[in-house]
């Protein structure tokens, strides 16, 4: 397994920096410049960044999420953690610790002998022990693959190549080569396109050799997979772990990274995630047609296809399947996604147009005021239809986590209004102080609520000061549940104690369409007169 892992990153990044070097080589060339400037600028470029990045990690996660590094880990975990370093020949890595309640795991460093693992207190208060292990085996995966040095390494190809994108194109080149130089900006913005999405593929790819590590030293490949789909999907079990609840205020021995911004479904009579609510939770990725996409822009593969690629490994291992998706799908959905392609696509496609053809009305000499008046109107009738999609208005119908996730037909252009009641236990990106998004649980999961009001400095004010007296309050919300892949709510009203905090986003821009069409009929009115 490591050893197919390790030809896929040599042979990718390989690739990316054979062609990487032979722009360099290029430029360099047709400037006048030695070869060895280019090559060496690169390399300079590529170790510092490298050398630095986990440093200046660490000050982000002490001063801005409040990150601790000296905190003690459960023995179970500890001893765990010793284990899985003694049987891979690496040092043990340093835990940091951030006290919220939204689950969220992750790693980073420059090797497996420097690596951090990073962990909230969401994970331990709804991970069984199993589960946590599982967890941070998956994120030792990364340290002992060294995913940290090969995507460091891999995401400074794109970099460069928009580098040699803007001096080839820059409007100062007055060298001879100019032409040619031109031709290879294009190529270099084409292959720069080209490489992110390469880099994305390897990404995804070494996400799922980081779940087989997990798997092969846990020999649990359900507890990773039930930590999956309460940390991917929000699902878990309706209780926490009230023992570690308990002793996080003596203690605070217990971490989480990855928040999934997602939901938790309802747990069985035996205490487990019911299975039903799982597939009804994994419907969204396997049918609908945005989840193809959004995963080819991811760093990580759909949960779902995650689930059932862990759920495979289960019989080498004596146990059941996790899940197995055998629901049946009723319709394609294919038309649903092109109605949103095609709504989600008009406003820029009509701007576009419009300002062609005002522009070219000006050279024609034609009424000016009127086509921009028309102009003005037509972008804003399909800017509008994007907006009733967004925003669908009508009852906040009282629903659950576990319903919502159940829905197919929703996506980043296609809203559910939704009322929520639950308890807020963390902030949307955990532990980070300028973060104004929350995560809320009630009695069936865990989502991600977007507080996002029209200016973007109060949003920022409202992460400092005030969003705080939220935390581990029970509160009342409605908004728009999308997805995009993350499923969220954005937020409409909050309301706690008694009292409603609004957030004024749909109104802003209610506004801001009636001033467009005061303007429109105004300049058409002109070209009246």
């Amino acid at each position: 397994m490591k050893r197919n892992l390790l030809g896929i990153s040599l042979v990718t990044l390989g690739g990316l920096y054979v062609l990487l070097s032979a722009i360099i080589i290029l430029v360099t060339i047709l400037i006048g410049a030695p070869v060895i400037t280019g090559i060496g600028i690169s390399i300079a470029v590529l170790i510092i960044q490298f050398l630095v990045s986990p440093f200046f990690t660490d000050l982000s996660m002490k001063w801005f999420y409040k990150a601790k590094f000296k905190y003690e880990v459960p023995e179970y975990l500890k001893k765990f953690i010793e284990e899985v370093c003694a049987s891979n020949n690496m040092k043990y890595p340093r835990i940091g610790y951030i006290d919220d309640g939204a689950p969220n795991a992750f790693t980073y460093g420059h090797t497996k002998n420097d690596a951090r693992i990073v962990l909230t207190r969401g994970i331990f208060e709804l991970l069984t022990e199993e589960e946590v292990k599982a967890v941070v085996a998956h994120e030792l995966g990364h340290a002992v693959h060294y995913d940290m040095l090969f995507m460091t390494v891999a995401q400074l190809v794109p970099l460069f190549l928009y580098g040699v994108y803007e001096i080839c194109t820059s409007n100062d080149n007055d060298n001879n080569n100019n032409s040619y130089l031109q031709s290879i900006g294009m190529l270099a913005y084409i292959l720069y396109v080209i490489s992110n999405y390469v880099i994305l593929w390897l990404s995804r790819t070494r996400e799922y050799y980081a779940d087989e590590l997990s798997i092969e030293t846990t020999k649990n490949p359900n507890a990773l997979a039930s930590a999956l789909v309460k940390i991917g999907y929000g699902l878990t079990t309706a209780t926490t772990n009230k023992k570690h609840s308990a002793a996080k205020s003596n203690a605070l021995g217990i971490f989480d990274s990855k928040a999934s911004k997602t939901l938790v479904v309802a747990s069985s009579s035996d205490g487990e995630i019911s299975k039903e609510n799982i597939k009804q939770a994994m419907k969204w990725e396997q049918w609908n047609v945005w989840a193809k996409w959004y995963e080819f822009n991811s760093t990580h593969p759909l949960i779902s296809k995650r689930l059932l690629a862990i759920s495979n490994r289960s019989k080498d291992f004596g146990q059941e399947p996790y899940i197995v998706f055998d629901l049946e799908k009723t319709e394609s959905y294919v038309d649903d996604f092109l109605v949103e392609v095609l709504i989600n696509f008009m406003p820029t496609l009509t701007l576009l147009i419009s300002m062609f053809v005002v522009i070219f009305s000006v050279t024609l000499e034609t009424n000016f005021f009127l086509i921009t008046g028309v102009c003005i109107l037509v972008c804003l009738l399909f800017s509008f239809i994007k907006f009733k999609r967004q925003y669908r208005n009508q009852a906040f119908k009282e629903t659950t986590v576990r319903d919502l996730l159940s829905e197919v037909k929703v996506s980043h252009i296609t809203s559910i209004p939704c009322s929520l009641e639950g308890t807020i236990i963390g902030r949307g990106n955990p532990g980070c102080i300028f973060n104004e998004d929350f995560v809320i649980k009630d009695s069936t999961g865990i989502i991600f609520l977007d507080y996002n009001q029209p200016i973007h400095i109060v949003n920022k004010i409202f992460a400092l000061f005030k969003s705080p007296e939220y935390f581990d309050k029970n509160v009342k919300v409605t908004g728009w549940y999308r997805r995009s892949p993350v499923p969220y709510v954005e937020l409409k009203t909050i309301e706690i104690d008694g009292k409603v905090k609004k957030v004024y986003t749909y109104k802003f821009r209610v506004f801001l369409y009636v001033l467009a069409l005061f303007i429109a009929i105004a300049l058409i009115g002109i070209s009246i007169m």
